[in-house]
This record gives structure tokens, sequence and C-alpha cells, in this order.
């Protein structure tokens, strides 16, 4: 498994957000996040092609709201680097919602992405999932950062605000807002549109009751 990881995708240190490593849920908190968010209707799960950026940024913003930590990991083709290495679907970029796990003495990062795995899985073995021919390159960044920049570099990814979040609620609704298909959908659909945004206003007021009342700080050694 190591193996194939470090032949299908590399991690990329320097554009990654710190993690921080004194808090994250636990594992079974963490599955069941999973599969809600699987089940959940506002999520087009089966549409894996288009709008993974608004899906990843729906789940942390649900996350906020639910007090859990989250980041989103990304994965890229070697074209977006000048590099070799391809992804599934011909995807140049891949996204998803990421949650901190506790795990015996240290945390972990998984991805919660229906759209390509039937589980939870570690980050970089999602990443190596998506990879079609080595390499991919994957980072984790900030649960707030909604999309990265024409010219990629660390400090100028753009952060999530009022207009990503209309982008958001349409991708929710099977819509592109940025293309100028999803722009005239948008004249015939307000109504689909609103719906959505009330049922997501909802949501974010509802944490699931699976959940452990407060999240595991973490101090580098196993409770007794």
């Amino acid at each position: 498994m190591v193996k194939d990881l470090i032949i299908k995708t590399l991690f990329v240190d320097s554009l990654s957000d710190e993690i921080d490593t004194g808090e994250g849920v636990s594992i079974e908190d963490a599955t069941h996040l999973f599969t809600f968010f699987k089940n959940c209707s506002l999520f087009r799960w089966s549409d894996a092609n288009n709008d993974c950026e608004d899906r990843a940024n729906a789940i942390c913003i649900l996350l906020d709201s639910w007090n859990i930590p989250n980041y989103k990991g990304w994965v890229f083709s070697g074209y977006v680097f000048r590099k070799i290495g391809f992804l599934k679907n011909m995807w140049k970029y891949h996204v998803a919602a990421a949650i901190p796990v506790v795990e015996g003495n240290e945390v972990n990062i998984y991805v919660i992405d229906p759209a390509t795995l039937d589980a939870l899985m570690k980050v970089e073995d999602w990443a190596a999932n998506v990879t079609d021919n080595p390499q991919s390159y994957h980072l984790v960044k900030r649960g707030t950062t909604y999309i990265f920049p024409a010219n990629i570099r660390k400090d100028k990814w753009y952060d999530r605000n009022k207009r990503n979040y209309n982008w958001t609620i349409q991708g929710l609704s099977g819509i592109n807002g940025v293309s100028t298909k999803g722009k005239a959908q948008l004249r015939f659909n307000k109504k689909r549109v609103l719906k959505t945004r009330h049922l997501f206003n909802e949501l974010r007021k509802t944490k699931p009751t699976f959940l452990s009342p407060a999240i595991h700080q973490f101090t580098g050694q196993e409770n007794g």
C-alpha cells in the first residue's frame, strides 16, 4: 500500500495549510458523518463530474455550524503543475470535505466524498484512489478555502464569501452558476434554488443527534 501511494500521489506540503493536531472527532462520529452525508438528499453524489467544490464547501459550512473541525482535501493532475499524471475521468482537480480523526496517539485527516467512495478514507488513500495515471498531487487546506487561483500559490487561494456561497447553493441545486449555461438555467429555476437554500439553512440549525456532545481535545496521549 505504501509503495502504491508513493507511486500514485505525492503530498504537497508547501501548498497545504497547517493542521491543528490538538482536536478531532472519533472514528465512530466520522463514520456516521460520512453515512449521513451520503444519504442526504441535498447532495447529488451521482453527478461526480460537476460541482465538487460546492459539495465540499456545503459540508464544511454545515460542519462549522455544528462546531466540528474541518478541512478540504484537494488532489490535482500533473497538468496543473506541468508534470505527467492524470486523474480519473480526466479531471484536472477534485476536492472533498475532510475531518480530523483522533486515532490512538495521532490525528489523521479523513475525506468525506461519496461521489468517489463507499466509505470514509484517509486523504492520501483518497487521492490515490482518484488517480488514474501517476502521479497526482494532493494537499490539505482549511475548510473555509473555496477555490484556487490560476497561478496556484499558498497565500492566494480564495476563501468563502457571499458570492461563492451563492454558487454553493446553486451547485447543490444542480446548476453551475458560474457557467454560461448555468446562468441561463438560473432564470428558470429560481424556486428550486430558493428551496435548496431553505433546506440547507434548516440543516445548519440541526446538529445530528449521533454526534458526541464535545470535540475530542487531543493531548498527544491516550486517555486512561
